[in-house]
């Protein structure tokens, strides 16, 4: 029997990126769901249990940040993996991110999307 495939949510608002990171972890044999908005990325969350969450931090409707407080609130959400994408270097999200329990945190300038796949798979241990 074929091992189930790991489920992957993109949270993302930059639609370029997100059909981008969904078509590179699809290749790479994720099952993905997307999300444009921090609301519809806590609603897909919820509703599909995903393995691990890709989340961009700045989005319309809801913001990363909230999306990862109210996630931890949820019993399933307080230990699902997180990395934060972003385009602010900023220490004090970063700092807050962590206390969250948030996984990594990639700023978009500084990383290629193959570290990314190579980061997930680690932490799913794949």
């Amino acid at each position: 029997m074929p091992k189930a495939l790991n489920k992957v949510l993109i949270v993302e608002d930059e639609e370029a990126l997100l059909a981008v990171l969904a078509k590179k972890f699809t290749i790479e044999k994720f099952k993905v769901f997307e999300a444009s908005n921090g609301q519809a990325g806590l609603e897909q969350a919820l509703r599909h249990h995903p393995d691990i969450i890709l989340l961009d931090i700045l989005m319309p409707v809801m913001d990363g940040m909230t999306v990862l407080k109210k996630l931890r609130q949820d019993s399933w959400g307080k230990s699902v993996p997180i990395i934060m994408l972003t385009n602010l270097s900023d220490e004090k999200k970063e700092a807050e991110a962590a206390k969250e329990g948030c996984y990594d945190y990639f700023i978009k300038a500084d990383w290629n999307i193959d570290d990314l796949v190579k980061k997930v798979r680690s932490k799913l241990k794949q």
